[in-house]
């Protein structure tokens, strides 16, 4: 009796330590996403000092300072460009990164990212057939976006169709409908690129199909930021235990009371409705739904409900500075985000490789 309950408060004490790591960690991300995003303001051809940034932000929101000691140009650089860009980067790394955290337990792949669903590839087409073709042209300044979002909802619509209708939707279903779909939707991209036969259409297409922020507007965050933090964050964070029993398999799952079909049904939901508002946003992006997990799990650990808010944060910090890279690097010339994301992530795609390989699995 003495030795179980020893070994008992033992794996309280673990559990308790494992919580105290989690809290640590996100206290020290904030404060490091925060510190980011004030620098990330400030940065690009025009620098602006991080204190000149937070002086301006609290005045447009708090009133304070009253005393107005920067530029007309500096606020409107503040406040009109970079700061809705610098948001738009925090939301769209976190979404991606949750999004990859899900797919990855979805389909019990580590390699697994939100390219693997054919979601980009919709939401490419769709922008190709807005930016060369003019379709959406009835949404206004809205077209690019609507276009991308429609192509994203149509491709994982289509990927859900094709899994299903071999029988139970089961991971490999999933992940060979959606590599599947990706292929075709990304053909037809490249036909609509040959087909415009415009050269200055097809540069813009490639420009968005590698990503950019550079159309991040304060009328559309409010509603990018409701579906990444309500719909995804919170909702990935309160089902973490489930994703937890997917991981392992779907016989642990229908163990501890999980319908596998149907919880990966109500994923790939949430998964493309974020993916396709995400990448409406601000086009193709790769790599932050594949490294971000890995380096949230091991910070804090396998399971979910600490990953999910962890690799949320690293996500966001993670895509806003590959922005300001993107930014500065060849200024005033913007580099499209998707360059700087995929030198980032594809030596560290080798190095899991190789440990996979070194592990035998």
């Amino acid at each position: 009796m003495a030795t179980s309950l020893s070994q008992e408060s033992e794996g309280l004490l673990g559990v308790a330590a494992q919580r105290r790591r989690t809290a640590i960690w996100l206290l020290a991300l904030t404060a490091g996403l925060i510190l980011t995003g004030v620098v990330a303001v400030g940065s690009g051809a025009i620098g602006i000092p991080p204190l000149t940034v937070a002086r301006i932000i609290g005045h447009q929101l708090l009133g304070v300072p009253g005393d107005v000691t920067w530029t007309p140009p500096q606020e409107a650089i503040v406040w009109q460009v970079r700061l809705p860009r610098v948001l738009l980067g925090m939301l769209v790394g976190a979404g991606l990164a949750v999004c990859g955290v899900a797919l990855q337990a979805m389909v019990r792949n580590v390699l697994a990212d939100p390219y693997l669903l054919g979601i980009n590839s919709g939401a490419s087409s769709g922008a190709a057939a807005a930016i060369l073709f003019g379709a959406g042209a009835g949404f206004g300044q809205y077209a690019l976006s609507t276009s991308a979002f429609a192509g994203a909802l149509a491709a994982s619509l289509l990927v859900f169709l094709i899994a299903r209708s071999g029988g139970r939707l089961t991971s490999l279903r999933l992940l060979l409908s959606g590599v599947a779909v990706g292929y075709a939707l990304y053909a037809t991209t490249s036909f609509l690129i040959f087909a415009s036969g415009s050269a200055e259409g097809a540069r813009s297409v490639m420009f968005w199909l590698l990503g950019s922020l550079g159309l991040a507007r304060w009328n559309a965050l409010l509603l990018i930021a409701a579906i990444v933090l309500g719909g995804t964050v919170l909702y990935l964070t309160i089902v973490g235990r489930r994703l937890d029993a997917l991981a392992i398999g779907d016989e642990t799952a229908q163990t501890l009371g999980v319908s596998p079909a149907r919880f990966r049904m109500g994923l790939l939901v949430v998964v493309s409705l974020s993916v396709g508002v995400l990448v409406s946003a601000a086009g193709s992006i790769g790599f932050v739904g594949l490294v971000v997990p890995h380096l949230a799990r091991r910070l804090v650990g396998a399971p979910h409900v600490r990953v999910v808010p962890v690799a949320a944060i690293l996500g966001a910090v993670l895509l806003v500075w590959a922005d300001v890279l993107a930014r500065v690097l060849l200024a005033p010339q913007e580099i499209p985000i998707g360059i700087i994301t995929s030198l980032l992530g594809a030596p560290f795609l080798l190095i899991l490789i190789r440990r996979l390989h070194a592990s035998g699995a």
